[in-house]
C-alpha cells in the first residue's frame, strides 16, 4: 500500500498565505475606503441637493406668519404639506417676475403632488402668478424675512423650501436652475 504525503509543500503554504492576505486586504480596503468617503462628506453626484441645505434649519414656528388678508397661516404639520418661500425686499422687478413665473411651472410640474406643496410669497406677488391655485401671499413682516438666511443676496432673490412643521430646511441661490429645485422638492415630496 502506498503511502499518502499529506504534508503541503511550502509552495502550496505560501500560495494559500498570499490567498488570505489578499482577501484580507481587499475586504478591510473596501471598508476603509467607505470609511473615507463616508467621514468626508462625498455624496453620489446623484444623491447631492441642488440647493445649500441649512444646518441648522431655521426653526419659524414661533413667528406664524400672517396671510395678506390678515388671517394667520398655520403651518398645520398634520396636512404634510411642503411651501416654497419667496421674500423679496420690495416691489417686484423684471428678475423677480422671471422667478415667479419660473415657480409657477415648477409647481406644475408636481402633477399630482402639486396639492402637497405652496408658494409663500411675502408681499404682493406678481401678476403672473397671482392666479396660481398653490400661491399663499403672505402679510410683509420683517422679523419673518430677518429670520431667512442671506435674504439680502445682492444677485436676486433667494428661494427656501419649508418643511410641513415650519422649518427652513433648504436655500435655493438666486438665479438658480429651477430644475434643481423641482429635483429637490420631489425628493422631499416622497417623505410623507
Amino acid at each position: 500500500m502506498t503511502r499518502m504525503n499529506t504534508a503541503t509543500s511550502p509552495q502550496a503554504r505560501g500560495s494559500g498565505r498570499r490567498t488570505l492576505v489578499l482577501l484580507f486586504a481587499v475586504f478591510f480596503g473596501a471598508m476603509a475606503l467607505a470609511a473615507v468617503l463616508r467621514f468626508t462628506g462625498w455624496q453620489p453626484t446623484g444623491h447631492r441637493n441642488a440647493g445649500q441645505l441649512l444646518k441648522p434649519p431655521v426653526d419659524l414656528r414661533q413667528q406664524a406668519p400672517a396671510l395678506a388678508n390678515g388671517q394667520p397661516y398655520p403651518w398645520n404639520p398634520e396636512a404634510r404639506t411642503w411651501r416654497l418661500l419667496v421674500a423679496p425686499a420690495g416691489a417686484c422687478d423684471a428678475q423677480c417676475v422671471t422667478l415667479s413665473q419660473g415657480l409657477g411651472k415648477v409647481w406644475q410640474l408636481f402633477g399630482h403632488n402639486a396639492d402637497n406643496v405652496e408658494i409663500l410669497w411675502l408681499g404682493m406677488p406678481p401678476a403672473s402668478i397671482a392666479s396660481l391655485p398653490a400661491l399663499r401671499p403672505l402679510a410683509p413682516s420683517p422679523a419673518l424675512r430677518a429670520a431667512l438666511p442671506g435674504v439680502d443676496d445682492p444677485a436676486g432673490l433667494p428661494v427656501y423650501v419649508i418643511d410641513p412643521n415650519g422649518f427652513v430646511i433648504m436655500r435655493h441661490a438666486p438665479g438658480s436652475d429651477l430644475g434643481g429645485l423641482r429635483k429637490d422638492m420631489a425628493t422631499l415630496l416622497k417623505l410623507k
